[in-house]
């Protein structure tokens, strides 16, 4: 029994599929696919794309977590795409400039920001999954 209405009708596919809110990134995954890439060469391809067709929902500005399974080590592998903190960012600083703790809005919060991660986290996907 089916809980949920899909306003699109089921796909089936043989050999892969692409999902995603635009149809132009889901064309470029499934080029990908295609031309011989794995679903991390066609997932990385689909958020670039995405990037440029939907820059309010996503953007290089952000951070890129993912969940891979290693078929040669057999096992579920996790990527952090997360920011990093400035080299010298210390609690000290935050503790001189007032704080207690590290906002996350408004006054203090300039000690939260942090280099963006998507970029660098979609490198080491295709360095260490794709084809």
């Amino acid at each position: 029994m089916s809980y949920f209405k899909s306003r699109r009708s089921a796909v089936v596919a043989r050999n892969g599929s692409v999902a995603t809110s635009q149809p132009l990134a889901a064309q470029a995954g499934l080029q990908i696919l295609r031309d011989g890439g794995n679903a991390i060469d066609a997932a990385v391809a689909t958020a670039a794309v995405l990037n440029v067709v939907e820059p309010m929902s996503t953007g290089i500005g952000g951070d890129m977590f993912a969940l891979i399974w290693d078929k040669t080590e057999r096992k579920v592998v996790s990527l952090n795409g997360s920011g990093r903190q400035a080299a010298a960012a210390n609690v000290a600083d935050v503790r001189k400039a007032g704080y207690e703790s590290i906002q996350n809005s408004g006054e203090g919060s300039q000690f939260a920001v942090s280099v963006p991660g998507t970029v660098h986290g979609w490198e080491t996907a295709l360095n260490q999954y794709g084809r």
